[in-house]
């Protein structure tokens, strides 16, 4: 069912893509079930917030797209609803507390790397899934390194308040600076379609002129444009001067760049404080402008009759009371960010919060709040073997550090869940991660399904199972630039062992997943249609043989072709529908 439900979703995205007929609001609604079904199912391998995201931002496109399809001209495109800028607004809004929240919680934390600024320093050795450009940024010079970090805390804290900035030129500039750190995180790290779903959102702060082709301009409108740009340049000019100051940045004549944090944490905590409050009324003015100017739009209508006119308004009040709930209920989470935020949220919206949480309509974030792997980054090694006295063989992943002489593959915006997992298992222990008992007993019994997720290629039991599996701890760390000219990529130390030796008949081992259901007592094989397994299962192992990655590319390829060949052969674009019109 898994698959079939996979399967329907992907069919409902790429014709969204494709084609506006179908984003409507049915449509977006029966995606974000089936995400939603696959989410509870999936259990601890979609609990990500990237996972959490989507379901938010699926929920706000059922708000914003229409009930159906109006279809529109070159020449006279599809008029916007009065409710739009309302229902668009709440993209915005949830673009704010996603960025706003994953700066705050770095310095909140606590974390010396990212007090001291050496953050990036880390960071490339030690994130999930290293991108082959990360090896490079690794080796970049500290002091460079450091100021990127300055950097990313300016776009992740300074920058998102100014998405409500009233000026558009403003806006504009956030979106460019936005979208340029996404693009630098993409190319670095795989992490999958987290940062192309920020990129998206990031697209409320443009309007439609942002898309369309400049039109000459009177002298009226141009002085609008000089002003428009002055104060945006005040704006920076202080955003600049602020970040100067605030991370005592000092310029050396070699070139060298210097800074660090010039506010102490007692500091930070009362700045947050009282910025907190300040940056939820500054979005509840932000959206109580829209709102209205939404209203008067519905009520200065004049080209549709007087029933027209009261369906438009009731849609808008309708809009603007959905918009206000969903506001109201997202500041329970991002009031979290300090203490301070909990004379904001009203005892009666906690209360929905509680009883909605689990439909995931409004989220807290936070991403990268403690940087991991300073002494190293840790990897579970998993040995096979047919007698306990060796020779061991290393399991080898496709996507995670193993051999020391392979560089890792740019796969996002494909996320390889289990080689994820094996990352955040690395930094507890066996028994924190029940599934890796589970994975254990399939590579015993050489399930298939389980197998197809690793790298068969170098599979050192391709013929039989091993007897024997354990796992050992290692510490990797990327190798020099003299190191480099051998091809190495990573040099690795043994810390010691992650969980010991297991074998297929191993009693604790089958009592343990016993327990935990995850090893079937009884046969469900009278329930299966078989057919429909067969028709699945072809299905499966057709697209397991494409790389994850290279088939989400050559999905979003294949679209853009066929918007491209549409667009083409548009009805406005022949001589009879121009005549026509």
């Amino acid at each position: 069912m898994m698959d079939a439900l996979s399967l329907i979703g992907i069919l409902l995205s790429f014709s969204g893509f494709v084609s506006q007929k179908f984003c409507t609001k049915p449509m977006f609604a029966a995606s974000w079930s089936l995400y939603y079904s696959l989410y509870q199912v999936g259990q601890t391998f979609l609990w990500f917030q990237w996972d959490i995201l989507l379901l938010e931002a699926g929920f706000l496109c059922v708000l914003v797209s229409p009930i159906r399809h109006k279809p529109g001209t070159r020449r006279r495109p599809t008029l916007q609803a009065p409710s739009d800028p309302v229902t668009f607004w709440l993209v915005r809004w949830l673009a704010f507390r996603l960025l706003f929240s994953s700066g705050i919680v770095k310095l909140t934390s606590g974390c010396p790397q990212w007090w001291s600024l050496n953050a990036l320093n880390v960071h490339f050795e030690s994130m999930c899934l290293p991108a082959p450009l990360a090896w490079y940024c690794f080796h970049l010079p500290g002091w460079f390194l450091n100021l990127n970090t300055v950097f990313a805390n300016v776009c992740e804290i300074f920058l998102p308040p100014l998405f409500f900035f009233p000026v558009q030129s403003v806006k504009t500039v956030a979106f460019w600076i936005q979208m340029f750190l996404q693009v630098c995180i993409v190319i670095s790290g795989n992490f999958n379609f987290f940062n192309f779903l920020t990129m998206s959102l990031c697209l409320s702060l443009v309007n439609d002129s942002f898309f369309a082709t400049k039109k000459q301009e009177n002298k009226s409108s141009k002085l609008g444009t000089i002003l428009s740009y002055l104060t945006c340049l005040a704006v920076y000019g202080t955003v600049l001067y602020a970040t100067y100051v605030l991370y005592s940045i000092k310029f050396y004549p070699d070139g060298k760049i210097e800074s660090k944090i010039a506010f102490s944490k007692a500091e930070f905590d009362f700045a947050l404080s009282k910025g907190l409050p300040l940056v939820i009324l500054v979005g509840l003015l932000s959206f109580i402008g829209t709102a209205f100017q939404a209203l008067l739009a519905a009520l200065s209508q004049t080209s549709s009759s007087f029933f027209s006119k009261i369906f438009t308004l009731l849609s808008t009040a309708f809009y603007i009371i959905a918009a206000i709930f969903v506001f109201a209920d997202s500041l329970v989470p991002f009031s979290t960010l300090h203490p301070a935020g909990n004379a904001t949220v009203l005892p009666v919206v906690r209360e929905w919060h509680t009883r909605l949480s689990h439909l995931h309509l409004t989220n807290a974030y936070g991403l990268f709040r403690r940087m991991t792997g300073v002494g190293g980054r840790p990897e579970i090694i998993i040995e096979g073997a047919n007698d306990l006295k060796g020779p061991w063989l290393e399991y080898h992943f496709l996507y995670k550090p193993g051999d020391v002489n392979r560089s890792l593959p740019l796969v996002a915006p494909h996320q390889p869940r289990l080689d994820w997992q094996m990352w955040f298992a690395a930094l507890g222990t066996y028994h924190q991660n029940p599934w890796l008992m589970s994975l254990t007993y399939r590579i015993l019994t050489n399930q298939p399904e389980v197998l197809a997720l690793m790298d068969q290629a170098n599979n050192p039991f391709k013929d039989s199972p091993p007897k024997y599996l354990r796992a050992e701890l290692y510490h990797y760390h990327y190798t020099s630039w003299s190191e480099r000219l051998t091809n190495k990529w990573w040099t690795r130390e043994k810390v010691g062992e992650y969980f010991p030796t297991f074998s297929k008949d191993h009693k604790p081992l089958l009592e343990y997943l016993r327990n935990l259901k995850m090893l079937s007592q009884e046969s469900h094989k009278s329930t299966v249609n078989q057919y429909a397994k067969r028709v699945l299962d072809q299905l499966r192992s057709l697209f397991t043989q494409i790389d994850g990655g290279l088939l989400l590319w050559s999905l979003f390829s294949a679209g853009m072709a066929i918007i491209m060949l549409s667009g083409w052969s548009t009805p406005a674009t022949t001589p009879r529908a121009k005549k026509n019109n």
